[in-house]
This record gives structure tokens, sequence and C-alpha cells, in this order.
């Protein structure tokens, strides 16, 4: 059996599931695409409670992800619940561990995105995705959005922005992902795979 010509992490942190659906749907994105493959990855919680730990094993889902996971993939798909219209502290505190990445420009030049839930429609979706791209746009990623041709941007009520796919969890996390946040989720990870193919061809 052939390998995949490229792996594409997807990396987020979830705390009720809304997220990790949408990661999901990200990455059969991804592997709509021939020759790619997702790599779903998670980050532990983090606590002000310094003696609280999470084990070393996620008791489900995705695997906690390394920093060599960044460095083997070809793109990244970044995703996180919103907190006060910024990402999650988990997401945010794996992020300022890449230090050693940044010196060395392992990210330099690959394609990324970006997607987030809320519990409330105005939530702060835009917010939060717009404020996930500022360490990417650091590393040197090349940062990617839904364009206005997938018409489900003009008529959702759930979610999805031209920064990223996004969805309305509400105040439990237990509303359904949308069809068009379903289409949104799934064409924001076929056009990540797409152009990061493209990048390789070239």
């Amino acid at each position: 059996m052939n390998s995949p010509e490229l792996t594409i992490l997807v990396l987020y942190y979830s705390r009720t599931g809304s997220t990790r659906k949408l990661a999901e749907l990200i990455a059969r994105g991804i592997e709509s695409v021939p020759g790619c493959e997702a790599r779903l990855r998670t980050v532990p919680a983090v606590s002000t409670v310094t003696e609280a730990i999470e084990p070393d094993i996620p008791k489900d889902g995705a695997p906690y992800a390394e920093h060599r996971d960044l460095e083997e993939c070809a793109a990244v798909a970044l995703g996180s619940p919103t907190r006060f219209g910024n990402m999650a502290a988990p997401l945010k505190y794996f992020l300022d561990g890449t230090s050693a990445q940044w010196l060395s420009g392992s990210l330099a030049g690959k394609p990324a995105c970006v997607f987030t839930s809320t519990g409330s429609i105005h939530g702060g979706q835009e917010a939060t995705l717009l404020s996930m791209m500022l360490p990417l746009l650091h590393h040197g990623m090349l940062l990617l959005g839904l364009p206005y041709t997938h018409p489900e941007l003009m008529t959702t009520t759930s979610g999805g922005t031209p920064y990223g796919a996004s969805h309305w969890a509400g105040g439990s996390g237990t509303n359904a992902v949308s069809p068009d946040t379903h289409l949104l989720a799934v064409a924001l990870g076929r056009r990540l795979a797409e152009t990061a193919a493209r990048l390789r061809g070239a």
C-alpha cells in the first residue's frame, strides 16, 4: 500500500466536541484530494491550578500534538472554540512553545487555514479566526479562507465566514452542524489540500 504524498495537520482544541466535529469535516475534505492524508491532533487542557494534570493519552479522540507534527506536515488547519473573541488558552499555550519552529522556518511557505465554534451566534467567530491567523503569519505561513464562490456563505445562519469555517454550537454545545456549515468545512479542508498539492507540484 502506497503512503500518501502529503500529510496535512488538523490541529485543534475542543471542550464540548463542537470544534472536534469541524476538525473531522475538514479532515474529510482533505482526504477527498488524491494523495493527501489528514493527521488529526489535539492539545491537552491547561489550568491555573498547577497541580492539575492531563493524562499522557487522551481518553478519546485524536492524540496530543507534538511539535514535530508541525514540521512533518505540508499544511495546517488550526481550530479552537472561541474564548472572549480569541482562541482557547490550551491552543495558545501549544503555539507559544513553537519558538524552535519559528527560528528554523520550518512552517514558512506552508498553507494554513483556521476554524472555530462559538456558544452564541455573535460570540466572536470572526475575531477568533483573525486572532488565530496572527501566529501563523509570524511563522510565514500562507493563509487561506473561503471564497464567495461557495454560495453557502451568503445563505448560512449558523456560521461560516470568508476567514474560515465556523459553527454556532449553542451554550451547551449541542447544536448540530448545519448543512451549510458542513459543506463549508469540507470545502475548506479540500481547498487547503489542493493548495498544498499545487505548491508541492511547483
